[in-house]
């Protein structure tokens, strides 16, 4: 995670907020949900607890950054009122702390509603309630549909393109070297894998020489490590989210094995991946 795109996402809001909803808000004296003279409420779910809570740091800095706007007066005279709700990064789980959002604290809008699974529970709900559900935490290709979900739109640049440069340096870098995939089993990992097949193409079969899926719900992924490890490939793909990926790496040094590794964005920071149990 780069913490200057993340400030400046923060920074964005915080300037739409000015100008358009609160601003004509307080020019007309109409205000609608989530909208009074005194507040704004914003809303949010992160995986305070479960297989992704390290990326809950996110939520944890979006709650500091709106507490200094808030200590600086706030937008227009408006303190943020920033709900954030724990969905332990569980689809049914974040269908329930969202309709809370909604329906029960009335929020303006959903902002940073974190994991590709969990913001795919929702899309369709937010949309119907007409509820603006913006800068998604999530690299899926899919927050890119204007025409039927013109209420979600996401911010990051998106899994499948991650994949490519990834593909295209290994083509490039490492010419005659083999691959090997792990990769979560939801919409974060198969636009990883969509990406790695637009470049490599019909060279894929005797490029990738293992492609391990694994579920969420899963308590590690050390045996499927073992699995790659098996078809003896030179490179290895951890398309995890953090628990999962620090697993993988902590397995590959237990194993002896020295592949060279590629690990994506949103998990690469040391400091996010340290959630081993």
């Amino acid at each position: 995670m780069k913490v200057n795109i993340r400030a400046t996402a923060l920074a964005v809001v915080a300037g739409v907020l000015a100008a358009t909803w609160v601003s004509a808000a307080f020019a007309q004296k109409n205000y609608g949900p989530g909208v009074s003279d005194t507040e704004i409420k914003i809303g949010n779910t992160a995986p305070y607890s479960g297989p992704a809570s390290a990326l809950s740091l996110l939520a944890k800095t979006q709650a500091a950054y709106f507490k200094m706007i808030n200590e600086a007066g706030g937008v227009r005279g408006r303190k943020i009122n920033f709900i954030s709700y724990d969905d332990a990064y569980s689809p049914p789980k974040t269908v329930e702390q969202v309709r809370k959002l909604v329906e029960s604290d009335e929020v303006l809008f959903l902002f940073s509603t974190l994991g590709t699974a969990t913001n795919s529970a929702i899309q369709k709900y937010a949309n119907q309630k007409e509820v603006p559900h913006i800068f998604v935490a999530s690299g899926a290709s899919k927050w890119a549909d204007p025409a039927n979900f013109p209420w979600s739109m996401g911010w990051q640049p998106n899994y499948k393109a991650e994949a490519r440069i990834y593909a295209k340096y290994i083509l490039k870098t490492f010419p005659g070297k083999t691959v090997g995939v792990l990769y979560q089993n939801d919409d974060f990992g198969k636009d990883f894998i969509a990406g790695l097949n637009e470049i490599f193409g019909a060279k894929k079969p005797a490029i990738v020489v293992a492609e391990v899926p694994y579920e969420t719900s899963s308590p590690t992924v050390e045996s499927l490590v073992v699995q790659i490890k098996s078809a003896n490939p030179d490179i290895f793909l951890n398309i995890a989210t953090p628990k999962f990926g620090a697993q993988a790496i902590k397995k590959i040094g237990e194993l002896g094995w020295k592949p060279i590794q590629f690990i994506p964005n949103g998990v690469n920071s040391i400091s996010s991946s340290h959630h081993l149990e």
